[in-house]
């Protein structure tokens, strides 16, 4: 099999697809798909057959592609389909080819297309039974991996220290362009919290412990794909650029605070997490009781505040990117006050940047 990346659309011949995929293509159509704003994906729809495969590629944007490259998002992806992925139960596209040039960021992606699959909407938030769904989903990626010692031995995937206080250089660093850029679509009382959260990275981070696991890292809506009918998997996972070692707890907070609207989120946050709680310990997690998994969840309702900072400043700025964050900001905000998680931040008047 070829090992050749093909940097953009265009790179891509009917000879490089026959050698990938294992079967003759002699011509193909594509069409962009997806909302990513850190890369860019394409359907190609094969002839003869007409089947279609989706490819994923580094973004055209100069501004995102050297975000990929700098945070390693690109690489991680890639290693994830090659090495992490196979050893888990979330579903995801099943991947026929991942290449990566770590020297320049540039990679190739080929992923089962799953047509007529309807992905998400961050921004119309999810059904109640989808969040059931997703936090199922989740906890198969969780649960194998829990604990796992082996983790750690993967520089790319587990950062530590090192991830804590990356992000929050970033967040400090981006926090007074962001306030500055959304003041007039946060309230007060929000944009007094992202103060407050920004200052207290340090302390939060301290307080991350227990056993770590496979995070997705950006669990959320626009990153599924929902089965429209029976015979399809009820859920594919995409997007795996901010995969990393951590709390498993993370994801599933960063996915309820914004995935529900914040009245369904409200009436069915509980439930859900025990719900999710069963399914980890279905899965073999047996040493994990449920007073820590719903202490751990207020604590890391933080993440998708953090998320809406940081990435909002640092991929291409478009209309609906702007509404997205926008959405998770105020949500996660709302997450953090109606789960009084403002006791795991230093006190209020110890500053703010």
């Amino acid at each position: 099999m070829t090992h050749v990346v093909a940097r953009r659309p265009d790179d891509v011949t009917p000879e490089w697809l026959s050698d990938v995929l294992g079967f003759p293509v002699e011509s193909f159509s594509t069409h962009p798909v997806g909302t990513g704003q850190m890369a860019d994906s394409v359907r190609f729809r094969l002839e003869p057959g007409g089947q279609s495969v989706v490819l994923k590629f580094a973004a055209a944007d100069d501004t995102s592609r050297a975000t990929g490259l700098a945070l390693r998002s690109y690489e991680i992806e890639v290693r994830c389909y090659q090495d992490i992925l196979p050893t888990v139960g979330i579903r995801t596209p099943h991947c026929h080819f991942a290449e990566i040039e770590t020297d320049t960021g540039w990679f190739t992606i080929v992923l089962e297309d799953m047509a007529p699959a309807q992905q998400g909407d961050q921004l119309a938030g999810c059904t109640i039974d989808q969040a059931a769904i997703a936090l199922e989903e989740l906890a198969k990626l969780h649960a194998p991996r829990w604990g796992d010692p082996s983790l750690l031995d993967l520089e790319w995937l587990h950062k530590g220290d090192q991830a804590a206080s990356g992000t929050t250089m970033i967040v400090q660093g981006l926090y007074v362009g962001f306030r500055e850029r959304y003041a007039d679509r946060l309230t007060e009382e929000q944009l007094d919290l992202s103060a407050r959260l920004s200052a207290g990275l340090p302390h939060l981070f301290a307080q991350r412990g227990g056993p770590l696991t496979v995070t997705h890292g950006d669990y959320r809506l626009d990153n599924m794909l929902f089965g429209t009918d029976a015979e399809s998997p009820a859920l594919a996972v995409v997007d795996w650029q901010t995969a990393s070692t951590g709390p498993g707890l993370t994801d599933a907070s960063y996915f309820l605070g914004a995935g529900l609207l914040p009245e369904d989120r409200q009436a069915n946050e509980r439930d859900l997490v025990r719900e999710y709680h069963g399914a980890l310990v279905a899965g073999g997690v047996d040493d994990y009781d449920w007073d820590t998994c719903w202490t751990d969840y207020r604590r890391f309702s933080f993440g998708g505040l953090v998320m809406a900072i940081a990435a909002s400043m640092l991929v291409e700025r478009t209309p609906r990117g702007d509404d997205m964050f926008m959405a998770m900001a105020t949500r996660h905000c709302q997450q953090i006050l109606d789960l009084e998680a403002t006791e795991f931040l230093p006190a209020a008047d110890a500053g703010a940047p």
